[in-house]
């Protein structure tokens, strides 16, 4: 496990918890960004919906749900009794071509004003060329963008040693997705805790119970400007 958590460590060079200052230009203007979506959402006082399409890290792998990020960013909204309420449709094991299958029909049911796409994560664990997780990643945002919502992405990272060029290659998908797309770039949200044993589960890539309110902390920012 450690040496697994080292590795992963190395691959981590951006800084989720660094201050606005010290963010990237893609970050700061996927920030910008995100206020630009209170634009398309009417104020009517009407619930608005997030939907939240993901791998195990948002379907609470190893975790009682209600444990996970979403309900507890759930739970800190309606603390701030926002109208804004998200709806979780992650699935364990759940790759970028998954995704794209169900997300017509989840754009359907729901009819969200977000989409937040957490995955890709599976695809790089299992080596997928990285030209085809663009290639879903954009075809997903030219469907959320169909329906009338914005898309948020959240960027993913895998271990060093799959090699410097892929992990390389493989996280800059998500800067190209959002840029391409015009949607919200959320930076890896691991970086504070990846090597602290008590919030990393033994396979050392999904977070404990005790990590989501740090996840719920990285990502509240990206959100906050919707509300």
């Amino acid at each position: 496990m450690l040496l697994l958590l080292l590795a992963l460590t190395s691959a981590l060079t951006g800084a989720a918890s660094e201050p606005y200052s010290a963010l990237t230009d893609l970050q700061k203007a996927s920030i910008e960004t995100t206020k630009d979506i209170t634009a398309k959402v009417s104020d009517t006082g009407d619930e608005a919906k997030i939907l939240v399409l993901g791998d195990s890290i948002s379907a609470g792998y190893g975790m009682n749900i209600d444990d996970g990020w979403v309900n507890l960013m759930n739970q800190t909204l309606a603390q701030r009794e926002s109208r804004w309420q998200l709806i979780n449709a992650s699935v364990s094991g759940e790759t970028t071509t998954g995704g794209l299958r169900r997300l017509p029909e989840l754009l359907q049911q729901h009819q969200p004003d977000i989409v937040v796409l957490e995955l890709g994560g599976n695809d790089g664990l299992r080596g997928y060329p990285t030209t085809k997780i663009r290639s879903n990643l954009l075809a997903m945002t030219d469907l959320v963008r169909g329906a009338d919502a914005k898309p948020i992405i959240i960027t993913m990272r895998i271990p060093a040693n799959y090699g410097i060029r892929y992990t390389r290659a493989f996280e800059q998908v998500f800067g190209d997705v959002a840029t391409q797309s015009k949607g919200a770039l959320v930076p890896f949200l691991f970086e504070a805790f990846a090597l602290d044993p008590e919030l990393m589960q033994d396979d050392g890539i999904h977070p404990t119970a005790k990590a989501q309110p740090l996840l719920v902390d990285g990502f509240l920012p990206y959100l906050e400007p919707l509300m």
